[in-house]
């Protein structure tokens, strides 16, 4: 929810004359509509009946630093959560499960909300400063209790995953995602030399706290305090591992998770996540391995994800997957039929069961995803993809509470009210033209536009993960402060300082993690800075004034594709939680998509050719003149290797990981067509926003 904390009078002499705060009210949403799946369970017990045992094990968790801890599996660093890994009991809580999931409330309580309660709630910008400012604090307490006993195991292992968990809900750039790396790694000498001294005294480091051997799954239910030393070696380095993966660094985590598996070579959550790391890396053959090994050895279906591993693995290069898709449909269908039938038994609608509800829901939501691919890619069956497909998305908003149409045209609202020709005073903001951002709707094209970016030698793609994005509240409110003087050299003081700390902090996490992939060359050859960096955090489109603003020479790209094209890709792929999970959504999807329309023509009439075009189809039909268009918009000369960036070897952190890696392809054309039949619905909402006018508008191209 966007706050969007902004100043509203313009005086004559272009200064900003007084602040406004505009706070948007909360205002419940309309139900969706009905879909076709209905799920409503009945009743019982689905881990009994799916075990034979009576219970989970207990799960006390004091501590934490395991696979059950945040979930972090980790599809790609565009997925920080996911949201399949825990284990399904109705009755106990789920320590760890996603923190949507954990904290499910009754549909009937989400309806029953009175709009004088609405009101007391802090929501957008406020909301999100608040929760950060409990994460810090609590995250303050633990460095606190860190640094009276840094020898303290437990302690260290507290602050590391604080920081982690903080890293997995806010995209602030990973501002503390050194703090966490270090935090690991000095635990894990910690634990290392305890290991030593279990062993010398001839002790057993597979015994946990209580006496007993227990297999590497069910440490997994112990909190830290509990686990055997060896287990919290591996669990912890295997947490190492996903931290430098949400950190970009996927050769540094592929080598935590090596250490791990050293360690214990069947420790499920090690294997499943460098899997992950590897698929990122291109190395299609070992993720096809890790992920086929951790299907076999995850009995208990912690581990959902390995279904779309595997699936987007056989997509890509189906030969290197030992189980085939054969292998994989078969356990699918098991697994599917048994979990379907467990959802409909679930009993009564107490908080527990809804919450074992929307877990199960999101467990098979990831397999019906897998079977799409596999008809979709495999079978070309378009009826049964299709039918797998709407499964899942059912599945999937079942689990979510009501999309707010409401609130959400709100912000659309404030923006184009607050940010009329005249906001921007003349003479603010940098005039650097290191940031580069890419801006449009999920699945427009965007990976592709990067890739063509990073492959300049000057140039270096820094993800979704904004800097920019980040400091954003802060930068709103420096800015309203600041407007209170009716001075344009308060307000100018301002802005120089944030655009200089955002280039600043941009530069240094791509130094940091240039000089955690490559140390050695880091030592000896120094590193060569990029002149500009790119930013690809899509929604930014919302944010265009305050980029303008601060970066008014920076380059904004925005990439825009063929409309039912986007709305399917984004309608079919699985995003990280957060509010795209509403294009699982007909309805929900068209109404994202008008508002983001209805924004990118706001900016183009009131800041004319400020925001750069670039359709994804000029980029397929004619790669090389889009590509020198590109570049020469960046201010930099043409360098010929930039037309080989698909053979260039960088990690692709996205959904598109798979498909950019083989360079430019025209499958994806009018792709939606072969599904136009379960697709018209959409198109029908869509109404004159099916077709879009926008032309490439880069200086200098050419189309065929």
């Amino acid at each position: 929810l966007l706050l969007l904390i902004v100043v509203t009078n313009i005086i004559e002499n272009d200064t900003l004359s007084s602040a406004v705060i505009k706070f948007i009210s909360f205002v419940p949403a309309e139900e969706p509509e009905e879909t076709e799946l209905v799920i409503k369970p009945k009743s019982k017990n689905y881990y009994k009946e799916k075990t034979g045992k009576k219970d989970v094990p207990s799960n006390p968790r004091k501590g934490t630093g395991d696979a059950m801890n945040d979930s972090s599996n980790h599809p790609g660093r565009e997925n920080k959560s996911t949201r399949n890994e825990h284990p399904t009991n109705p009755k106990k809580k789920l320590v760890g499960a996603n923190e949507r999931e954990g904290k499910v409330h009754k549909i009937e309580e989400h309806e029953e909300r009175t709009s004088n309660k609405s009101k007391k709630k802090l929501v957008g910008a406020n909301e999100r400063e608040g929760k950060v400012h409990k994460i810090d604090e609590n995250i303050q307490r633990l460095r606190l209790a860190y640094e009276k006993d840094n020898n303290d195991i437990y302690n260290t292992l507290k602050l590391a995953d604080a920081l982690r968990h903080r890293d997995l809900l806010i995209h602030d750039g990973g501002s503390l995602q050194k703090e966490a790396i270090k935090t690991y790694e000095t635990a894990i000498k910690l634990i290392k030399k305890e290991r030593n001294n279990v062993i010398s005294s001839g002790g057993d480091i597979r015994l946990t706290e209580s006496g007993r051997f227990q297999s590497p799954i069910e440490e997994m239910f112990l909190s830290n305090e509990e686990k055997s030393i060896q287990i919290l070696l591996v669990s912890t380095l295997t947490s190492l591992g996903k931290q430098f993966f949400m950190a970009n660094m996927f050769e540094k985590a592929v080598e935590a998770y090596d250490a791990a598996l050293e360690l214990e070579e069947e420790y499920v959550d090690a294997i499943n996540s460098r899997g992950s790391a590897l698929f990122i890396l291109g190395r299609y053959e070992e993720a096809g391995n890790d992920y086929s090994k951790a299907l076999l050895l995850d009995e208990g279906n912690l581990f959902t994800d390995v279904f779309t591993g595997l699936a987007k693995v056989l997509v890509v290069k189906k030969d290197v997957v030992p189980v085939g898709w054969d292998g994989l449909v078969a356990v699918l269908r098991e697994k599917i039929r048994h979990q379907e039938k467990a959802i409909t038994t679930l009993g009564d609608d107490s908080a527990d069961t809804i919450q074992a509800r929307n877990i199960l829901s999101n467990k098979l939501k990831v397999m019906h995803l897998a079977m799409y691919s596999y008809h979709d890619h495999e079978t070309l069956d378009v009826e049964k993809a299709w039918y797998h497909l709407k499964a899942a998305q059912t599945y999937k908003i079942s689990a979510l509470p009501p999309y707010n149409k409401l609130l959400e045209q709100k912000k659309v609202q404030t923006l184009t009210h607050v940010f009329q020709k005249g906001f921007w005073p003349h003479g603010v903001g940098s005039s650097s033209q290191i940031p580069i951002f890419i801006i449009g709707f999920p699945r427009s094209g965007s990976t592709l536009l990067e890739r063509v970016l990073d492959s300049h030698s000057q140039i270096a793609g820094t993800g979704e993960d904004s800097i920019f994005n980040g400091m954003l509240n802060e930068i709103r409110n420096d800015i309203v402060k600041a407007s209170t003087n009716q001075s344009s050299e308060s307000i100018q003081a301002v802005v120089q300082k944030h655009a200089k700390r955002v280039n600043k902090l941009t530069r240094e996490r791509w130094i940091g993690i240039e000089r955690n992939m490559r140390p050695k060359t880091a030592k000896v050859h120094g590193i060569q800075v990029p002149k500009r960096f790119v930013d690809k955090m899509l929604t930014n489109y919302y944010n265009v004034g305050f980029i303008h603003l601060l970066f008014p020479n920076a380059l904004i790209l925005h990439v825009i594709r063929d409309p039912m094209d986007t709305l399917f890709s984004a309608y079919k792929h699985d995003f990280p939680p957060g509010n795209l999970d509403y294009t699982s959504d007909f309805t929900s999807l068209a109404h994202m998509y008008t508002n983001y329309r209805n924004i990118m023509d706001h900016w183009d009439r009131v800041l004319p050719g400020r925001v750069t075009h670039t359709r994804y189809e000029d980029m397929v039909d004619n790669m090389p003149s889009m590509a020198h268009a590109i570049i020469s918009a960046t201010g930099l000369s043409w360098e010929d290797d930039v037309l080989n960036f698909h053979k260039k070897k960088q990690a692709v952190n996205t959904l598109s990981s798979g498909q950019v890696r083989k360079g430019v392809y025209k499958d994806s054309l009018q792709s939606w067509k072969r599904y136009q039949h379960y697709l018209q619905p959409l198109v029908d909402m869509m109404g004159p926003y099916v077709q879009h006018e926008f032309e490439t508008t880069l200086e200098g191209f050419q189309s065929k």
